[in-house]
């Protein structure tokens, strides 16, 4: 059997933040504890995944703070630097629903449909001739209580669109023809900054996520 290539394009949740109380500063969990070495354990050796994972990314923001931190604007990159691929898994949108922002949770699905497009058209890379991967859009789970000042600050706000992410992606999934899964049906944000995962979080999702793959390539 041909090796299955999986890029994982995500923020914080997919690089392994650990959740400290106060919010910052962190570190990273272990390859084997992220959600995506769980995955990759359980899918086994016949696919290859790679992580692109960066704290603070968005869908498509323009950040004026921080320039790296759209994540529309370094996708296609990641698209062709990897190719060829054969499923590109997105989670995506918690960063969106920041106050400064001032994002609804409809337009963050539209952020996450530019990504859409993106990979739609990703076909060829540079010069080669490998098609576009099939997508897998992950909804993360809804926030929780965040206890740091600073980090509440910044999602004030935020619970109830983070709420409504789920039903928004689902709709996006389905008007283009994208697999769906709802990280918020398997586990619940219990990380004690109320962002971020668990080990337990990371392992539950991470199989969850080989399970919805193993039913893409069946």
């Amino acid at each position: 059997m041909a090796l299955r290539h999986i890029l994982c394009f995500g923020d914080s949740l997919t690089w392994g933040w650990k959740p400290v109380p106060a919010g910052t500063p962190s570190t990273r969990y272990d390859y084997a504890q992220r959600w995506t070495g769980v995955m990759a354990r359980a899918l086994g050796e016949g696919y290859r995944v790679i992580e692109e994972g960066l704290s603070a990314r968005t869908t498509s923001i323009d950040d004026p703070n921080d320039p790296r931190l759209d994540g529309s604007a370094y996708l296609p990159a990641a698209l062709a630097s990897h190719m060829p691929l054969d499923l590109v898994v997105i989670m995506l949108g918690t960063n969106d629903t920041k106050a400064v922002y001032r994002r609804t949770p409809h337009e963050i699905a539209r952020g996450m449909a530019r990504l859409v497009t993106q990979v739609a058209k990703s076909a060829g890379g540079v010069g080669t001739a490998y098609p576009a991967p099939a997508l897998l859009i992950v909804a993360p789970p809804a926030l929780k209580p965040i206890p740091g000042a600073w980090l509440a600050a910044e999602f004030e706000g935020a619970h109830p669109k983070s709420e409504k992410l789920a039903q928004s992606y689902r709709a996006l999934a389905e008007a283009t023809g994208a697999h769906f899964l709802d990280a918020g049906a398997h586990i619940t944000t219990e990380g004690s900054d109320g962002v971020h995962f668990t080990p337990e979080n990371n392992h539950v999702l991470g199989e969850a996520l080989a399970r919805k793959i193993g039913e893409i390539f069946a």
